[in-house]
């Protein structure tokens, strides 16, 4: 457990775009469309159609149209809840002006709508995928078939046989030389990027053990009362997706990528195995019991091919300390990897295994134009399609959502789970998800109490419900 002195408060992420905004800040699946035009590399407009208009959604756009010296426009926008894409597109015309152009005939709603959206972008320009992950690789197989470029927020995949083909599909978009950024912003901060290249050139040593601690108060969709009346429980499922595996992996997939991927590539490598634990303490609340999927308390131990470790613990519960920061220990110096939030600067590196003020080796400085990673990824994006230059981050993003997934489900099932036995699994949450209607089923089913099934370590073998 870290003393005092590394406990810091959460920091902000593109959730909180819409409610800074004005507008509704619910994370929804979105479609989009816009007039075409060719872009070509390094010439004219490049057009932007969102899938996915909530938070997420909504802070990607701002950064892409606050890419400097870029002439981008935003065309379309779309969700599968009606009054969603109206109220993104009025938060960023209210910001950005004439760079939004989106009439009501370019907001879509719908199951469709990614469909109607990249067929109004021309090859060349970029969509945006902020849908929950479980849609991701349906609307990952358009934008490629379309040719369009693509950002894409993470969890890129929650289970195997998605990861597997997420695999494949980006090897078709390797090969149409389709750019690619995914929503890790940890690796486009500069100064865990300093620290990179410090820990590569050995002034940690050998990396023994790593730290990392997500543990704040509840957040986002983390837990749900029972459905109400007036809404299908697909789409409360979709609306509240931090509640259900089978949108999101649930809150260890959805909370805790970004610390397990920037530790992986502090070390330059992922973990072979995982062993975890947690559960659920806080049952019920005002509004009366949680029906969501998730613990409130994880704590998972991932061990890396040459025995090194990586500790994560997560929590959600009110009223407990809040720990929210990273950490790596080599054999000669140790690091903060974070120190605020899932990365905050500054990074620092010390002297000997602790933290000491009076062996403080390093800190990273940061230009103020360079401190925003959200901001930085996306400029990096930008300047990739403007100049034809390689750009992908799928694999790596898989490669993480995986990690992330083993820890997941080592707590969810008491069992020891390699990464080998995840990816090679046969059981996929939602295998029919790329046929949903609004008059499908959802692919989760409550009891006669209202109820869903919730993990059950040790009873349920391989199954994480």
């Amino acid at each position: 457990m870290p003393d005092m002195s590394e406990r810091s408060p959460s920091s902000p992420s593109r959730r909180d775009f819409l409610k800074t905004t004005g507008a509704a800040t619910a994370a929804t699946m979105l479609a989009s469309a816009a007039p075409s035009q060719v872009h070509v590399a390094g010439r004219g407009k490049i057009r932007i159609a969102m899938v996915g208009c909530g938070g997420r959604g909504g802070g990607a756009a701002a950064n892409a149209l606050s890419v400097p010296g870029a002439e981008i426009e935003l065309v379309a926008l779309a969700d599968v809840f009606a009054g969603k894409p109206a109220d993104v597109a009025d938060a960023l015309t209210e910001r950005f002006g004439n760079k939004v152009n989106v009439p009501a005939e370019r907001q879509f709603v719908g199951f469709d709508a990614y469909r109607k959206a990249m067929d109004c972008l021309a090859p060349g320009d970029v969509v945006i995928l902020t849908t929950p992950p479980a849609f991701r690789w349906v609307h990952y197989t358009y934008a490629i078939e379309k040719g369009l470029n693509v950002f894409m927020e993470k969890p890129v995949s929650v289970d195997g046989p998605t990861s597997k083909r997420m695999f494949e599909l980006n090897k078709r978009a390797k090969a149409k030389g389709l750019k690619v950024g995914v929503g890790l912003m940890s690796r486009h901060n500069k100064g865990m990027q300093e620290l990179k290249k410090r820990i590569d050139d050995g002034e940690l040593g050998e990396i023994m053990l790593m730290r990392g601690y997500r543990m704040h108060g509840p957040a986002a969709f983390f837990r749900s009362n029972k459905k109400p009346d007036g809404i299908s429980e697909l789409m409360y499922q979709i609306q509240r997706f931090h509640s259900f595996l089978w949108a999101s992996g649930g809150n260890f997939s959805d909370f805790n990528i970004h610390i397990i991927d920037h530790l992986c590539w502090m070390k330059g490598a992922y973990p072979v195995r995982a062993q975890g634990i947690g559960g659920r303490h806080v049952k019920e609340g005002l509004n009366g019991p949680y029906i969501d999927q998730n613990f409130d308390s994880y704590g998972v131990e991932y061990t890396f091919e040459d025995g090194a470790k990586l500790f994560f613990d997560g929590r959600c519960i009110d009223g407990c300390d809040t720990i929210y920061s990273s950490y790596a220990h080599g054999t000669k110096a140790n690091a903060v990897v974070s120190a605020s939030g899932d990365c905050g600067l500054p990074s620092r590196i010390y002297d000997g295994l602790r933290i000491d003020a009076n062996k403080l080796k390093w800190t990273s400085e940061v230009k103020d134009d360079e401190r925003d990673p959200y901001q930085n990824e996306w400029n990096v994006l930008i300047d990739r399609i403007v100049n034809d230059q390689p750009h992908n981050e799928v694999d790596t993003g898989i490669n993480t959502s995986m990690v992330t997934s083993m820890g997941r489900m080592a707590s969810h099932t008491g069992k020891e789970i390699t990464y080998d036995m995840i990816l090679n699994g046969d059981f996929e949450f939602a295998p029919g998800v790329a046929e949903l209607t609004l008059d499908s089923e959802a692919p989760l089913k409550a009891g006669p109490d209202g109820m869903y099934p919730v993990p059950m370590p040790g009873q349920k073998g391989l199954r994480e419900y």
